[in-house]
C-alpha cells in the first residue's frame, strides 16, 4: 500500500528559495516548449524570439522598461496584500479606477494649473481612486466574510463597465469625431518621456521608490510585522490584539493605491486620454500577480520580476508577428509560468514523503 505524507519544512534558506524559483521557471519553460511543439512551432526558436525581441535590441529594451513600470507598481502592492493572505485579484480594476480619477483631474484642472501642480494632483487622485476600489473588498471580507477573491475579481468588471459608460456617454470627447474616448489631456498634464522612448520617467522613479519604501515597511515597521502575522498565523494575531479591519484597510489602501498610480502613468504617460479598458491596460493587473509571486512577496524583488515579465509581454508581441501566433500566446506563457511557480512554492514549504507498507 502506498501512502503519501506531507510535512511542513522549516528553516528555509535563501539559497533554497532562489534555486526553487530557478527550477520552477526552467520547468515552466519546458512545459511551454511542449505547447509550442504541439502547435507545430520550433520551441527553441520561439523562446529565443521572445527574449531577443524584448532584451536583444535597444528598441525592445525601451519597450520592456515601459511595460515594466505598471507591473512593478502593481506587483509591489500585491506583495503586501498577498503576504497578509489577502488575495487581491482586483488590481486591474484598481488601475482603471486610478486612470478614471486621474483623467477627471487632468481634464478639469489641467488647463488652469502648471504641470508641477497638476501632475502631483493627478497622481494623488489616481492613488485615491485605486485605494477606494481596494478598500471595498477589505470591508466586505472583514465585516461580512465575503471571499476577497470573488469580490476583487468581480469589481474588475464593474470598473471596466463604469469606464466604458463614461467614454461613450458623459465624458465622450468632442474631438473624437464620434468615437468613444475623452478629449486629450492638456499639455500640462502630460508626463515627460525619456527622449526616443515611451518611458515616462516620473512614474518609473516613483515605482522604484515605492518598492524600496514598501520593503522597509514590510521588514522594519510594526505595521509590516502585523501584516506578516495576520498572514502567517491569524490566531496569533488575534491573541496579540491586532486589529484585522484596520490592518486590512491599510494594506488594501496601499495595494490599490499603487495600482492607481499605474493607471495614472498609462493615461498621462502613454495614451494621453481615457479610452476602452483593454486599451488602457494590457492585463497588467493579472500579470502583476505572477510578478509578486516570482518576487517571493518581497517588494524589492518585484523590480526584477516586473522587468522579466515585461520582457515576456514585449517578446510575446514579437513572436505574434514573426511566427503568426495568436494573441493568447502571451497569456499561455504567463499562466504556465504561474502554475509552476505556485507548485515550486508548495514544494519549497512542504516535504512529500512516499511510504510503502503492507496491508
Amino acid at each position: 500500500m502506498i501512502k503519501i505524507k506531507t510535512t511542513d519544512r522549516y528553516n528555509i534558506t535563501a539559497l533554497r528559495s532562489f534555486m526553487t524559483n530557478i527550477l520552477s521557471l526552467v520547468a515552466g519553460l519546458v512545459a511551454i516548449s511542449i505547447i509550442f511543439l504541439i502547435a507545430g512551432v520550433n520551441p527553441i526558436f520561439a523562446i529565443s524570439e521572445i527574449f531577443t525581441g524584448s532584451f536583444g535590441s535597444f528598441y525592445g529594451l525601451k519597450e520592456t522598461i515601459t511595460k515594466a513600470i505598471p507591473l512593478i507598481l502593481i506587483g509591489t502592492g500585491l506583495t503586501l496584500a498577498f503576504r497578509a493572505k489577502f488575495w487581491n485579484i482586483g488590481a486591474e480594476g484598481q488601475l482603471l479606477m486610478g486612470a478614471i480619477f486621474a483623467t477627471w483631474t487632468g481634464l478639469t484642472f489641467g488647463q488652469s494649473l502648471p504641470s508641477y501642480i497638476i501632475v502631483p494632483m493627478m497622481f494623488t487622485a489616481g492613488f485615491t481612486g485605486g485605494a477606494l476600489w481596494g478598500i471595498i473588498p477589505a470591508i466586505l471580507k472583514i465585516k461580512y466574510s465575503i471571499n476577497e477573491v470573488i469580490s476583487t475579481l468581480m469589481l474588475n468588471y464593474i470598473c471596466a463597465e463604469i469606464l466604458t459608460m463614461l467614454i461613450v456617454g458623459p465624458w465622450k470627447g468632442k474631438t473624437r469625431f464620434g468615437f468613444p474616448g475623452t478629449d486629450n489631456l492638456p499639455d500640462q498634464a502630460i508626463l515627460g518621456l525619456i527622449p526616443g522612448s515611451r518611458i515616462h520617467y516620473a512614474t518609473l522613479i516613483l515605482a522604484i521608490i515605492c518598492a524600496i519604501v514598501l520593503c522597509v515597511v514590510v521588514y522594519k515597521t510594526r505595521f509590516g510585522y502585523e501584516a506578516r502575522v495576520v498572514g502567517e498565523n491569524p490566531d496569533a494575531g488575534k491573541y496579540a490584539g491586532i486589529d484585522f479591519l484596520k490592518t486590512s484597510l491599510i494594506l488594501m489602501t496601499i495595494s490599490g493605491g499603487l495600482a492607481g498610480f499605474a493607471g495614472v502613468g498609462e493615461i498621462a504617460g502613454i495614451h494621453k486620454y481615457l479610452g476602452y479598458p483593454a486599451a488602457i491596460s494590457s492585463g497588467y493587473g493579472f500579470t502583476a500577480i505572477i510578478v509578486a509571486w516570482l518576487a517571493k512577496l518581497n517588494p524589492l524583488y518585484a523590480i526584477v520580476s516586473g522587468i522579466f515579465f515585461a520582457g515576456i509581454l514585449v517578446g510575446g508581441d514579437a513572436v505574434q508577428i514573426s511566427l503568426g501566433l495568436p494573441a493568447a500566446t502571451v497569456d499561455i506563457v504567463n499562466g504556465t509560468l504561474l502554475i509552476f511557480l505556485i507548485m515550486g512554492d508548495y514544494f519549497l514549504k512542504h516535504k512529500i514523503t512516499i511510504q510503502f507498507s503492507k496491508k
